[in-house]
Order: C-alpha cells, then sequence, then structure tokens
C-alpha cells in the first residue's frame, strides 16, 4: 500500500522549506492579458480564476524566481495546487517558460516543486500545447549542461510529471506522493494504487529517492553540489582519481589463470560497496532505467570526494548485469557527459544476464547503448576491474585506454569453463584453458588492455 502523504504544502512553503530562510526573489514574466474567459471563451472561466487567487493569494499557478538552496543560487519553481489544481495554462507556461529561461541566461541550476493535476481543461488544446513550450525550454536548458532537479508533491500528475518532472535529470519525491501520467479520476477503477504513488514509481526505477520533507533541503544542496554545472566554453575536467585497493586477504598476484578466476569469485573479496565507502564521503544514488526497470546489481549515481571534487559513478556488483542495469548505465554516463562531471566505472560481473526474461527485455540494445555512451563521452572516462570481467557484459562499462585491475580480478573474452565446452575440451581442462586465454592481471597490462594493476 502506498504511504500516507504529507499536508499538503502551498507554492511558497516549498520553496521556504529548501531556502530555509536565505531569502527568494520572485521573478514575473511580461503581462500577457487573456480574453474574457480565456482562449475558449469557457463560461464562468474568469470567475474561477478569481476565486483561485482569493483562496491562494497567486496571480497563477506557477511561482518562480531565484533563491539559495545549500550554498547555491537557484532558479526555483514550485507550484500552488491551490491555485484550479496547480493546472497548466497559457499563463502557466508563459511562467514555466520564463523560469527555464531565466536559469539558462544566468547559468544556475532548476529546481522545480511540482505538484500539479495536469493541463487546464477550461483552456483546451492551447493548454495542453503548454507542454511543448515546457519540453522546447527544458531541452535548451540541457543543451547548456545545466542541472534539473524536480521534486515531487502531492499530486503530480498529467503533462506536469510528463514534462517537468520525469523530465528533470533528477526526481525526489516525497513520502506518499500521488505521482503518475494518469490522475485519480482518469485511472482505470481497479488499478493497484501502489503503481500511482512515490514508493511505487521508486520501485520501478521512475524516482530516484523518496525523501522526507525534514531532509529535502539537505539532500537537494548535496545534489546540487554534485551536479555542478561548467560553462558551456569550458573543457570536460580531469579524470576521475583511481580507488584504493581494498584489503583482500591474497597476497601477490595470481600465478595461474585458474587463481585469477578463483580469488576473482571468492566470496570474502571486496565488492562495489566497499570500494564506493571507501571513495566518497557522499553518495546520490540515481535509480532505474526510466523504462520501468532496476538492476539491483548495478549502482549508479554521483558522490562528493573528500576534496568537493564531484564523480559520477556506475559499479556492477559481482551478479549478472540486466538490460535494465545498461539502460540506468547509460542514463548516468550521458548525464555526466552533459554536466561535464568525470566518470568512474567499477567492472565486476560473471557476463550480461542471457535468460529469456533479459533477452526479452532488450539485452542486445541496452549493452550496444551503453558502449555508444562510453565512446561517446567527452568527460573522462577510468574503470577498475575490481573482480570478474566477463566478456562483453563487462566491456560495455570499461573505458578504452583508461582501464585499470585489481589484483583479484581478472578479464576474458568468455569464462574459461565456457570456452573449454565451446572448444569440446573435458572440465579437466578448465584451468589449462585459463591460461591460454592470459586473462589474469598482469596478462591484461602486458596485453595493452589494462594500463596498470592497482595493489
Amino acid at each position: 500500500m502506498p504511504a500516507e502523504p504529507a499536508p499538503r504544502m502551498t507554492a511558497r512553503e516549498a520553496i521556504a522549506l529548501l531556502t530555509d530562510g536565505a531569502g527568494f526573489t520572485e521573478h514575473r514574466p511580461p503581462p500577457r492579458t487573456l480574453p474574457p474567459d480565456g482562449p475558449l471563451g469557457w463560461a464562468g472561466y474568469d470567475a474561477a480564476r478569481e476565486r483561485a487567487a482569493e483562496r491562494t493569494g497567486e496571480e497563477e499557478s506557477v511561482v518562480y524566481g531565484t533563491g539559495v538552496v545549500g550554498d547555491r543560487e537557484s532558479v526555483l519553481l514550485s507550484f500552488e495546487f491551490g491555485f484550479l489544481g496547480g493546472s497548466l495554462g497559457q499563463l502557466t507556461g508563459d511562467r514555466l517558460e520564463a523560469a527555464y529561461e531565466l536559469a539558462l541566461s544566468r547559468r544556475l541550476p532548476l529546481l522545480a516543486l511540482v505538484a500539479t493535476g495536469g493541463s487546464r481543461i477550461q483552456e483546451g488544446m492551447v493548454a495542453l500545447t503548454q507542454l511543448q513550450r515546457v519540453a522546447a525550454a527544458s531541452t535548451r536548458l540541457r543543451a547548456a549542461g545545466l542541472p534539473q532537479i524536480a521534486v515531487v508533491r502531492d499530486p503530480t500528475t498529467g503533462g506536469g510529471w510528463a514534462t517537468v518532472g520525469a523530465g528533470a535529470d533528477v526526481v525526489l519525491a516525497l513520502p506518499g506522493a500521488q505521482v503518475g501520467f494518469a490522475g485519480s479520476r482518469v485511472r482505470p477503477p481497479d488499478a493497484d494504487p501502489y503503481a500511482y504513488g512515490a514508493e511505487g514509481q521508486l520501485a520501478a526505477g521512475q524516482v530516484d529517492a523518496v525523501v522526507p520533507a525534514g531532509e529535502l533541503r539537505g539532500t537537494v544542496g548535496r545534489w546540487l553540489r554534485a551536479l555542478g554545472a561548467r560553462e558551456a566554453h569550458e573543457a570536460p575536467g580531469s579524470a576521475a582519481p583511481l580507488p584504493r585497493a581494498q584489503p583482500s586477504s591474497p597476497a601477490g598476484l595470481p600465478t595461474s589463470g585458474r587463481e585469477a578466476v578463483e580469488r576473482a569469485r571468492s566470496p570474502q573479496r571486496p565488492r562495489a560497496e566497499a570500494y564506493l565507502a571507501d571513495y566518497f564521503t557522499v553518495r546520490l544514488p540515481l535509480h532505474g532505467d526510466r523504462c520501468g526497470g532496476t538492476d539491483p546489481g548495478l549502482l549508479t549515481g554521483f558522490g562528493l570526494r573528500a576534496d568537493g571534487q564531484p564523480v559520477a559513478y556506475v559499479a556492477q556488483c559481482g551478479t549478472p548485469t540486466r538490460p535494465a542495469g545498461y539502460r540506468a548505465a547509460a542514463r548516468t554516463i550521458r548525464l555526466a557527459d552533459r554536466l561535464g562531471v568525470p566518470v568512474l566505472t567499477l567492472v565486476d560481473t560473471p557476463g550480461a544476464a542471457n535468460d529469456a526474461e533479459a533477452e526479452r527485455a532488450g539485452a542486445g540494445a541496452a549493452i550496444a547503448d551503453t558502449f555508444a555512451a562510453i565512446a561517446a563521452a567527452r568527460v573522462p572516462v577510468t574503470t577498475l576491474v575490481i573482480g570478474e570481467g566477463g566478456s562483453g557484459g563487462a566491456l560495455a562499462l570499461a573505458a578504452p585506454g583508461n582501464t585499470h585491475v585489481t589484483a583479484d580480478s581478472y578479464f576474458s573474452v568468455i569464462a574459461p569453463e565456457l570456452a573449454a565446452a565451446i572448444l569440446k575440451r573435458p572440465p579437466a581442462e578448465t584451468g589449462a584453458t585459463a591460461d591460454q586465454l592470459r586473462l589474469r592481471p598482469q596478462d591484461l597490462v602486458e596485453l595493452g588492455i589494462a594500463r596498470s594493476i592497482v595493489t
């Protein structure tokens, strides 16, 4: 069952929650005069707007301006649900477009505090086309390398969710918030309410985190530091530093291919969580592939190191990587590339998931997209192989020319057992096959596949 939503905040209460008394400077677009009762001449529309203004003290369903969140000046836009259900009309579109343009002109991140029922019925298709304006404005901001964070409140449905909300780089949700394209009055009567809530959308990979109101300001402030935008003319930043090798029981390098494989598969060998915990002082996970899938065996997100340097990360956790994991990896790499943040990948998988479900979910296309994301990245990508490097499922996350290995790792065109089977060799020859594959860390350096061994 979905969690109970917190009491609804007004637009200005939501802004105050993030700025915490640091101040907010409101902006307004140039005034526009609508015809009587709006573009459709909808009887009673003007009166409804007047009543909404009296109830809320607002002129429209969106308030926007500049303020400081954490230590970062930002453009904030906030929906007032009490004004005709936070719906989007022509004047709302003016304000939304102006907010995005303000962020673009001042090169500031955009924070959207969303609570809306969708497009305004009394303005018909004129209201619906505001979504195109929002999409175009968001695209311009994205092209300029500026981050967009959405905080979805209760409720966030319809076109507002499908543009301002779900179209953001990072989507945070308040507990219990109703979140979904279909609002409560238009969805099937027997629909599972969990699918339309913040927690259900998190489980489906559509929301990155559910954050209690009391933690929201700190969480958004950390995200702003981790997503720090660069100027359009600036070259991508320096490469992410290599992680330190984590303690492991065997000493030295493996003497045989069989030993290399055994060490990489050892349950005692350090895993991605140990490396990430040592590498970052702050970690901010991204969750899901935005296609309805998640892979618990692949971790993605952004983090801050002790010196404040932001680094994006993609880390395999020793399990077969599923299509949703590869799509989440590609999403993270492309976001980091757009924002000028270096990327660290940790390779550790026996290979891509190869069951029928993975094939139906588009394993090949997802792996291809990950290869493409790394190939196209303008920011430096650094790879450390910390365990198993199983075939193309591992190589998809490896940086050409900047891959390093630990003493507890191997990388192979195929697992030695499978290689022996393909070559019709008996199981007793698996060790000899592993030696022939030259998959040890020192072999990988000698072959030019890896630049160094991190010990």
